[in-house]
């Protein structure tokens, strides 16, 4: 599996499968997340920033009062590779992560990202 291998319609179902919230559009893999408003907002970009220069590999964003929308490709062939699955898997992990119910940490009162 090379880091430039184009994503096929059955290998682009396939990780769609584990990416609920996320679609293929326009050779883009792309996503939105919903927040109460900008300062969970800007928490969110900041979050996909680190992830993303963590990773060496940087998303398109579009940023809103409580939205931010993630575009995944691989520039230099211009369609969806492993390198934008996986990071879209870790964006997905991290930013929708709440404590498990046995936790002793509470979370934020609301779901704050969807």
């Amino acid at each position: 599996m090379t880091e430039d291998h184009v994503l096929t319609e059955a290998e682009l179902d396939e990780a769609l499968a584990r990416l609920p919230g996320w679609e293929v559009r326009d050779n883009w893999l792309r996503r939105t997340f919903t927040t109460p408003g900008w300062p969970h907002t800007v928490m969110l970009v900041s979050t996909i920033g680190y992830l993303a220069e963590a990773a060496w590999h940087h998303p398109d964003l579009s940023v809103g009062y409580a939205k931010v929308s993630v575009k995944l490709q691989t520039h230099r062939v211009r369609a969806v590779t492993y390198s934008d699955v996986d990071l879209a898997v870790r964006i997905q992990e991290v930013v929708l992560w709440t404590p498990p119910e046995e936790s002793a940490l509470d979370g934020f009162p609301k779901r704050w990202v969807h």
